[in-house]
């Protein structure tokens, strides 16, 4: 499994033929984007910067798109959507947490969540984390200190900060670092890994370098 970042929420998961998209940017964000094939496009909040399905799309190569809560099974890829809530753009929004199982390994995308206060009855659906995809840049998603708890009590192998640098918090990335007492982390171009590679992993820090 190749997984590659894009800014924002925005990034790029493949393993084989197969493309995942997690909240692709819309062109009419005011945020850089990318424009690529994916199988499968996810975005867990109707909002341009996280919905842009359009820029999932290339030639023949149209997604599959998720966007709310819910069960799926494409291309032997397992989803699950459990509704949440955002305060993105200074208003409440709708929220999908989703987590996504393939390969063996299993990832949980936050998306835009704005509470570190997840239901019971999601706490219970979530089946065992890998990767933790969780957001960190506060004003309107979870700030570094909430956005490290949650993950701590999540339990991953693997956490990736994400929403940060240009918008919210300009300190948000070495704020949460130093939460979890990896502030000496340096930034990766993508992550390769695989399932054996998370054996003996408990929530360390993964931070990967955006690639626009």
């Amino acid at each position: 499994m190749i997984i590659s970042y894009q800014g924002l929420e925005s990034f790029k998961i493949q393993f084989g033929d197969i493309i995942i998209a997690y909240n692709p940017i819309s062109k009419d964000s005011k945020f850089k984007s990318i424009k690529y094939g994916a199988d499968i496009a996810l975005s867990s909040t109707n909002h341009k910067d996280f919905n842009g399905f359009d820029m999932a799309s290339r030639g023949d190569r149209l997604p599959f798109v998720v966007s709310g809560p819910g069960e799926f099974e494409i291309k032997e890829v397992f989803i699950k959507g459990f509704e949440s809530s955002s305060e993105y753009g200074g208003k409440p929004l709708i929220n999908t947490i989703f987590t996504v199982s393939l390969e063996g390994i299993n990832l949980c995308f936050l998306g835009a969540l704005s509470t570190n206060e997840i239901s019971n009855e999601i706490l219970e659906a979530l089946d065992e984390i890998d990767i933790l995809f969780v957001p960190i840049g506060g004003e309107g998603v979870l700030d570094p200190a909430h956005a490290y708890k949650l993950a701590v009590k999540l339990e991953p192998k693997l956490i990736i900060p994400m929403h940060y640098g240009d918008v919210g918090d300009k300190n948000a990335l070495k704020t949460f670092l130093k939460e979890g007492g990896e502030d000496g982390n340096e930034a990766l171009e993508k992550l390769t890994i695989k399932r054996k590679d998370l054996e003996g992993k408990e929530g360390d820090i993964v931070v990967l370098k955006s690639n626009v």
